[in-house]
């Protein structure tokens, strides 16, 4: 069991690495406001965004590729060895897409190196966030924890903030033709350069407990086969309980961006700053609502966040149409993000509790990296697609549908803070 100082230190590496691997994924949708035109030119600003979210997809669509691959690498080499590998590729991903030429230089290659290096992003992240979940389960305690791999969802959201903070920093030194022209290149730069610090910091982290005695215990071997026979129940409430909470938090995030600027009507700088705001508080909150699930459990904060996701979706996005008041516009955000955090907050610990140790990162990673494909991913092309169609609010019902499907999930499956399989303290 290791001490409360490598506990500590080796979480706070965890999170640190996994805050840079998220930002690099999230610069794409901050700048493509930026440089869609780049990649994507044409006369309608709605199919240049939905070319770029179409490629923004198919980064989803490769993530289960990533959890299945990288999943039984972490579950057999260790979560360290994943961590450390999922890293390598994210930082390959960014520097090209950072080199990379425009439309107008190099025709279509531009477009289709774009979508390799996301592609190369995409299996980073399928692998990612199965290794870190299960990292972070595995070296918290028992009794707290909920609130220690809530820092999980803090840095993923700190990865999206700190992509929106630099975006209105580069907005106030920057003309908008010069960010249109060379300036959204500098965030890709930045997560490539960043990520090969982490990959030092990740060299160092210490390799858990319970992968260390499932190694020794001569147990079936992490696979895609094993997770299936021995496993099916488990793997299917991953992806139900995903779908809902994933498919909320990107049309409450990171589409909602685009939403304010290209349905409420603000300014792409004041879309930008109303989404600043409202991540800071989103992230500050992972912390109390995963302390919260540490002493009430975990399924009543999930199912408070399906009963109010699917009741609250509708009208909030129904208000923002019509919203002009850049405070009234964050109050709205704020309060949908709030509703998340009953997901967000706990939903790496809910996935690691369920499996034991030696197929643990495989079992956590692939289910979520689907429904994250088939939900999350889609989430932002389909509501630009239903906008360009002309029934926008298709788009709020979808949301509502799915969230409440989560809820069937949340309502029949047992509190894993209960009946947890992760047996060390």
């Amino acid at each position: 069991m290791p001490d409360r100082s490598t506990r500590l230190r080796s979480i706070v590496g965890g999170s640190a690495g996994n805050l840079v691997e998220w930002y690099d994924w999230y610069a794409y949708s901050a700048f493509a406001l930026y440089f869609a035109s780049a990649f994507f030119p044409g006369d309608n600003r709605t199919l240049e965004l939905l070319n770029t979210a179409l490629v923004f997809a198919i980064g989803f669509l490769v993530r289960p590729i990533g959890g299945w691959l990288m999943g039984v690498y972490s579950d057999r080499h260790g979560r360290k060895a994943g961590l450390t590998l999922s890293v390598t590729l994210m930082c390959a991903g960014s520097l090209a897409i950072a080199l990379t030429p425009t439309y107008a230089q190099i025709g279509a290659a531009a477009p289709v190196i774009l979508t390799l290096a996301r592609m190369a992003q995409g299996l980073s992240l399928g692998g990612e966030y199965g290794a870190s979940a299960t990292y972070m389960a595995e070296m918290a305690g028992r009794r707290r924890r909920g609130f220690w791999s809530s820092f999980q969802y803090v840095t993923l959201i700190g990865g999206q903030l700190t992509a929106l903070a630099l975006l209105v920093l580069l907005q106030s030194l920057l003309t908008e033709a010069q960010l249109d022209a060379w300036g959204w290149r500098i965030p890709f730069a930045i997560g490539g350069l960043l990520a090969v610090v982490v990959f030092w910091l990740r060299r160092r982290l210490v390799e858990t407990e319970s992968f260390r005695n499932a190694r020794t215990a001569g147990l079936p071997r992490s696979g895609a086969l094993t997770l299936c026979r021995d496993h099916p129940r488990e793997a299917v409430t991953v992806m139900t309980l995903t779908a809902g909470g994933t498919l909320a938090f990107y049309a409450y995030s990171i589409y909602m961006q685009k939403f304010l600027a290209n349905t409420s009507g603000f300014s792409r700088e004041t879309a930008s700053g109303i989404m600043t705001a409202a991540l800071l508080v989103f992230m500050l909150l992972q912390p109390a609502m995963g302390a919260l699930s540490d002493r009430i459990g975990r399924k009543p904060l999930l199912v408070g966040f399906g009963v109010l996701g699917l009741l609250c979706t509708w009208p909030a996005f129904v208000a923002l149409e019509q919203v002009q008041s850049p405070a009234a516009a964050l109050a709205i955000v704020i309060g949908l993000l709030v509703v998340n955090s009953g997901y967000s907050a706990i939903s790496g610990v809910v996935k690691a509790e369920m499996f034991p140790a030696h197929i643990r990162a495989l079992g956590v990673a692939f289910p979520y990296a689907v429904a994250n494909a088939l939900f999350g991913g889609t989430a932002e092309p389909l509501a630009l697609w239903l906008k360009s169609t002309g029934w926008e609010r298709g788009f709020y019902l979808y949301v509502s549908l799915v969230i409440g499907v989560s809820l069937v999930t949340y309502l029949r499956m047992p509190d894993t803070r209960v009946h947890s399989r992760i047996v060390e303290d």
